[in-house]
């Protein structure tokens, strides 16, 4: 497969196929492709199905098949924000906020990445579950606004603000930190707990988490009399 991703801040990617090749995304998430592209709709058995649902994803999905000859399929972002693609294997496993997934080829495993520390997922603003992505293939994933990233090497630390974290390599670790001093914590607008991430491996931080941006056009929605 050769894709290429285009228009950011409202991306999408474009995929070009082989024949025979698949790939698999979400439910609806198809955006235009070629009249060669077959669909079916799968689930996986009850375990992947209400994992995928519990990770922010719908229970099936889709398979699109190149039939015949070469064909194109195209995925665009959900939210204003960025694609990714990453290439899945062995020592390059990711996990990634919920929602994330869009499309991957058929070797990639989407299961549910549990924190194992259920204050980070219950008070860390990241969930208690996320998405992992293993196996072996690329897979592409969208996050909100555009995205920093940095490598952390073993023990070093990135604090976040809860929300802001896009994906991460599984060999990192997340935690919460308690904003210190009570004031700080009830008066600095920050919140009471931001997100520890601690190395080694790769971290991607994301501008403009759909929460934050949700409370900021709150206030400006016009009121039911």
């Amino acid at each position: 497969m050769k894709y290429s991703i285009e228009g950011e801040p409202l991306p999408v990617a474009i995929c070009d196929l082989e024949a025979g090749e698949t790939l698999i995304c979400e439910s609806g998430a198809m955006s235009w492709m070629t009249p060669n592209m077959k669909m079916e709709t799968v689930g996986g058995g009850a375990g992947k199905m209400l994992g995928r649902m519990f990770s922010g994803e719908s229970l099936f999905q889709n398979k699109y098949t190149a039939e015949g000859g070469p064909g194109m399929i195209a995925f665009a972002s959900s939210f204003p924000g960025s694609i990714r693609a990453f290439e899945i294997d062995s020592k390059q496993e990711i996990i990634a906020q919920k929602k994330a997934f869009l499309a991957s080829t058929a070797g990639v495993t989407l299961s549910v990445a549990y924190q194992k520390k259920l204050g980070a997922g219950f008070a860390g603003g990241e969930g208690f579950i996320m998405q992992k992505f293993s196996g072996q293939g690329t897979v592409l994933v969208e996050f909100d606004g555009y995205v920093k990233e940095y490598e952390l090497q073993a023990g070093q630390q990135m604090i976040l603000d809860t929300g802001y974290l896009a994906a991460m390599s599984s060999t990192c670790t997340m935690d919460i930190k308690t904003v210190p001093g009570l004031k700080n914590a009830l008066f600095g607008g920050e919140g009471i707990f931001n997100t520890v991430i601690t190395g080694p491996g790769h971290v991607w931080v994301q501008t403009m988490p759909v929460p934050q941006l949700a409370g900021a056009i709150i206030p400006y929605l016009p009121t039911r009399s």
